[in-house]
């Protein structure tokens, strides 16, 4: 059986390389930001 140790550093390179992946995929659509902006408009019923 072999152990790993995961570190702290390993888990920030690996949150940092998901963050960048994001990036670049949003950077490739950039009207998916407006629908979704437009898309989730506060409902504002009346309260009972």
């Amino acid at each position: 059986m072999t152990l790993t140790v995961y570190t702290i550093e390993m888990a920030y390179a690996h949150m940092r390389q998901l963050q960048e992946l994001a990036n670049r995929s949003r950077a490739h659509q950039p009207s998916a930001a407006r629908k979704a902006a437009t898309a989730r408009a506060p409902r504002t019923g009346k309260k009972r």
